[in-house]
């Protein structure tokens, strides 16, 4: 995702698509003759995108005054350590270049970034660095070589927007339920298996993006964003071809013990059995079907059950049924109508608006 874009004006400086290698000597006229001291102190916005440097130039820290630098779309392959004297630096694009975890300065996660963006570059891995930007609201980091997400994530503590899209991410760490203002979370275009239930715990999520992955249930937990209003979902095994396996194992004869003494109520006491026993008899899992009484323990049948958000999208949940023959009937609503009462339009409302299958 691109970055704000810069209007031209008295405070900015738009150096872009001079298709220059080295741009120094050009700073370098423009701090000494054309940009005197005190302009140089109103630039806050410096465009330096579209150009072939492979150095930053140091000149660059002489803009004191700088909110935004654009370094996009150029051939960088490292970050020099006078970036850091860009105090009041709130935002760095750096998309499309050659950066990659060892091309940034090792005190970054001093300044106070708010905006990083360093898509389209070769990141492994996201580095220590960015992990240190608590003041950070949006990073991006989409079509780089990403294998994982660190489980310090969650020290980005201002974080709103997170663009992981196009790497290689097998795994959705649970630490992201850490962030509180995490609104839009985009991890289209990657090898995702699963969602974590922790997820859910992101109550501030609006947008969840999980297209092109490799998903084939979403967690029953995922019903508790109350806030989200787009879920898209296109692309995974879920919806190209609904998951609807039944995996079950004959249970033991301690389950089907246990089973019975819970379903028929049999009461039990620490005189009739060990401890150990009783604290299995405590384990028991009541089957989610309405009309079933059984009860499960280490045996249960896994299921894909479809349920409705707003009357209308049907969603594939991972639910746990007590044997196959317990079948647990549709509970998903109809679809809304215009007869629905104003009370349930209001509850479909605060559901999800849009989930994007196709």
């Amino acid at each position: 995702m691109d970055g704000p874009e810069a209007a031209e004006g008295d405070n900015v400086l738009n150096l872009c698509r001079l298709g220059l290698e080295n741009l120094s000597q050009e700073l370098e006229n423009l701090s000494m003759e054309q940009v005197a001291e005190d302009r140089r102190k109103e630039v806050h916005q410096l465009l330096l995108s579209h150009n072939r440097m492979m150095v930053l130039p140091p000149q660059v820290a002489t803009f004191s005054n700088l909110l935004l630098l654009d370094i996009s779309n150029n051939n960088l392959a490292y970050l020099g350590e006078h970036i850091l004297g860009l105090t009041k630096l709130r935002t760095l694009l750096a998309k499309n270049n050659r950066l990659d975890e060892f091309s940034l300065p090792k005190e970054m996660g001093s300044m106070k970034l708010e905006v990083l963006n360093l898509s389209g570059n070769h990141f492994e891995e996201i580095p220590s660095q960015i992990m240190q930007l608590q003041t950070l609201k949006t990073l991006s980091l989409g079509g780089n070589r990403l294998k994982g997400i660190p489980e310090e994530i969650d020290n980005l503590i201002s974080l709103e927007f997170l663009y992981l899209g196009g790497n290689f991410i097998t795994s959705i760490p649970p630490e992201l339920a850490n962030l509180p203002y995490l609104s839009y979370l985009v991890l289209c275009d990657n090898r995702i298996q699963s969602v974590p239930p922790q997820l859910a715990q992101v109550y501030s999520l609006r947008s969840l993006s999980l297209h092109n992955n490799l998903l084939t249930y979403l967690p029953r937990e995922i019903l508790s964003l109350v806030h989200l209003q787009e879920l898209s979902l296109r692309g995974n095994p879920l919806v190209v071809r609904f998951v609807r396996d039944l995996t079950y194992t004959p249970p033991s004869l301690l389950e089907l013990a246990g089973r019975t003494i819970k379903s028929r109520g049999i009461p039990y006491g620490p005189w009739e059995l060990p401890e150990n026993l009783r604290m299995y008899l405590d384990l028991a899992s009541k089957c989610p079907n309405p009309k079933c009484s059984g009860v499960y323990f280490d045996s249960c049948v896994r299921q894909i059950k479809f349920v409705d958000f707003c009357g209308k999208y049907r969603l594939p949940l991972m639910h746990y049924l007590c044997s196959p023959e317990c079948s647990s009937p549709c509970c998903s609503a109809s679809h809304s109508s215009e007869s629905d009462s104003e009370d349930e339009a209001s509850a479909a409302a605060r559901r999800m608006q849009k989930v994007l299958l196709g």
